[in-house]
């Protein structure tokens, strides 16, 4: 499975049942002016999680200034297949699939995954990208939830786990959120580090460091800000404010951010929300975050966490002036429980869907194109920006 770590940068994990015998992470890239690179090997760093779980990571790159991506796991009897990253650069079309709470619903998640499929297979092509808003298993303790709520879906159907980078936003059931020893954070730590490559050039990722996700990362012609709704700090907090301020959020064509909870629920569980204070988990996000993506510009909001979907596309200030719009959607359909009973009523959003989707997100130098589909592929939404 590989992951967007950073701006030309990848992190790849794999998982075999015994310790392999020297391995090697080979890749190599073709260059924009369509000649071949030299290729480049990386010695993977290795985790036991346990006797029949034994990880491998690698983090490569950069590649910048290349079209497509090619990788392999080799030096060992049986070298993988050959894998290959679309880079679509800014004045071509990126198109990204956009999934969220699968967590529970493999059955579910496997029929929305279906549909993406067909919809790709209509289209020619698949996702140069895939940004996952989170909640992915139930439980990120359970080993047996990651192989049946998450790995296995996404390989029995489409399989674009090896070629469409993920952008992986984290949710409240995807990470150990304990910052002592034996956090049980067994594949959820693809960004510790993520402003220190090295972070993961040890050969073991030690138990209980503490896996910070917040991070940025350019698909095509938009900026994207990922921030960790679960766990809000100074740090995060800082990361933020520089991040909307920088030159490359500032200069992107279209600039969004993606956190799991959204700042504005109002499908849940009526018991917990006013009960057991679930009602006050998103609060930072509204709050705190949400007045700074409007002060600062942020185009569109991506989310999930409330198991339906919503999208809301309103004036980022109060004043006469006329100082844009910023969108918030919702696409917590991918596979787990649907949230049908409304709890908050904030008079904002344009469209309700109660059932499964998937968004399919096309973004290039002038146009910014969101279309929400059912398990049918019946069009729920659409909505484009414009520069």
């Amino acid at each position: 499975m590989v992951f967007n770590h950073a701006d030309g940068r990848y992190y790849v994990v794999w998982e075999t049942t015994c310790v392999l015998s020297a391995p090697l992470f080979e890749w190599w890239t073709d260059k924009r002016n369509g000649t071949y690179a030299s290729s480049h090997t990386v010695e993977p760093c290795y985790h036991k999680i346990d006797s029949n779980h034994h990880r491998y990571t690698v983090v490569f790159g950069p590649a910048v200034d290349s079209t497509r991506i090619h990788y392999r796991v080799s030096g060992h009897r049986f070298p993988t297949n050959q894998y290959m990253i679309k880079r679509p650069h800014q004045e071509q079309t990126l198109r990204a699939l956009v999934i969220s709470d699968n967590q529970n619903g493999p059955t579910s998640f496997r029929t929305v995954l279906s549909a993406v499929k067909k919809l790709y297979d209509k289209q020619g092509g698949t996702p140069d990208s895939i940004i996952h808003v989170g909640d992915a298993v139930q439980s990120a303790a359970k080993l047996s939830d990651w192989q049946t709520q998450f790995f296995s879906p996404m390989e029995d159907v489409g399989g674009y786990h090896h070629s469409s980078p993920l952008v992986f936003v984290p949710g409240n059931h995807d990470h150990d959120k304990r910052r002592g020893p034996n956090n049980n954070n067994y594949y959820m730590d693809m960004y510790h580090g993520i402003y220190d490559t090295g972070g993961l050039g040890s050969k073991k990722v030690v138990d209980g460091d503490y896996h910070r996700f917040y991070h940025s990362v350019s698909l095509g012609g938009a900026r994207v800000i990922i921030l960790d709704a679960e766990c809000p700090s100074k740090e995060q907090s800082e990361f933020l404010a520089r991040e909307l301020q920088s030159e490359s959020f500032r200069n992107a064509r279209f600039r969004i951010v993606a956190v799991h909870i959204p700042p504005y629920v109002e499908f849940w569980d009526p018991y917990t929300w006013e009960h057991k204070n679930e009602k006050h988990w998103g609060e930072h996000v509204r709050l705190e975050y949400d007045p700074l993506f409007r002060e600062y510009g942020v185009d569109l909001v991506i989310s999930g966490h409330q198991h339906n979907y919503q999208r809301s596309t309103i004036r980022r200030g109060t004043s006469s002036e006329d100082d844009g719009s910023i969108t918030y959607g919702i696409v917590g359909g991918a596979g787990g429980t649907i949230d049908y009973k409304r709890v908050e009523d904030w008079k904002m959003y344009n469209v309700t869907f109660t059932d499964f989707h998937f968004v399919s997100l096309e973004i290039d130098d002038r146009e910014l194109r969101w279309s929400a589909y059912d398990v049918f592929g019946t069009t729920v939404d659409q909505f484009k920006l414009q520069r």
